[in-house]
């Protein structure tokens, strides 16, 4: 089933065409991966799944709720905001706040748990990602990948409907890249919704379901992730997914 449906969606920046005609549907449950060179539009159509950037063309659909191009609402923002949340390329922590309580903000502020519900929420995911034992300290004191852990536990605490990853781990060190990997591959386990811009070649070989090629701010080719990824693809994909180091992932 359908979670995420785009029809014919484009984007515009002053006379710059960044999307053009984009058609795409994210199942539920599944991993769609994004890929293609840099400045091909996968992160502008991702921040389009949830309306951080308005669309100038068509429609976008999120479990029902619709946004059509010229006719955006605030509330229509705000429902699909509801549905997703998403992991950005830096980490966006509260500096001041400690890792729990940057993990149960959210849950509070937009009142879907008390105080004591959202603590054991917190507590709960951040075990999930191997921080629980970092709950009481600052993000200041933490490692990169440590603090991408730390983004992803808040996404997760907040039960979206789906998270959208903005190259996770291209602000971290080498080393520091495979504990972030393979704690989105942890979640992939799980059946969430995701949908990952990467250029990590094997670890989106390994967990995606869909893998989408943009190039130009068109959809190039999208199918099986294991197949379009596998470097066997005639044409410009295989020597885009051939050209870049791959990561392994345990």
């Amino acid at each position: 089933m359908s979670l995420i449906q785009v029809q014919d969606l484009s984007v515009t920046l002053g006379n710059r065409p960044i999307l053009k005609h984009i058609n795409l549907e994210v199942e539920a449950g599944k991993v769609t991966v994004f890929i293609g060179p840099s400045g091909s539009g996968k992160t502008t159509l991702l921040r389009t799944l949830n309306l951080l950037q308005l669309p100038t063309q068509g429609t976008l659909q999120v479990d029902g709720i619709q946004a059509t191009a010229g006719a955006i609402q605030k509330q229509t923002i705000q429902q699909i905001r509801s549905h997703s949340a998403m992991v950005f390329q830096q980490f966006n922590l509260f500096k001041n706040l400690t890792v729990l309580k940057n993990v149960t903000a959210a849950l509070v502020l937009n009142k879907q748990l008390s105080n004591a519900d959202a603590e054991k929420r917190a507590k709960e995911v951040l075990e999930k990602v191997g921080l629980l034992e970092v709950a009481d300290q600052y993000p200041n004191t933490l490692s990169g990948g440590q603090q991408q852990r730390v983004s992803i536990a808040r996404a997760i605490a907040v039960r979206p409907k789906v998270i959208l990853f903005d190259e996770p781990t291209s602000a971290l060190d080498p080393e520091l890249v495979e504990s972030v990997l393979n704690t989105i591959a942890a979640l992939a386990k799980e059946n969430i919704t995701m949908v990952i811009v990467t250029h990590e070649m094997a670890f989106a070989r390994k967990i995606g379901d869909q893998a989408v090629f943009i190039e130009d701010g068109e959809i190039i080719a999208k199918g099986p992730a294991a197949q379009l990824l596998s470097g066997t693809v005639p044409g410009r994909i295989s020597s885009f997914v051939n050209s870049l180091n791959t990561t392994t992932v345990a």
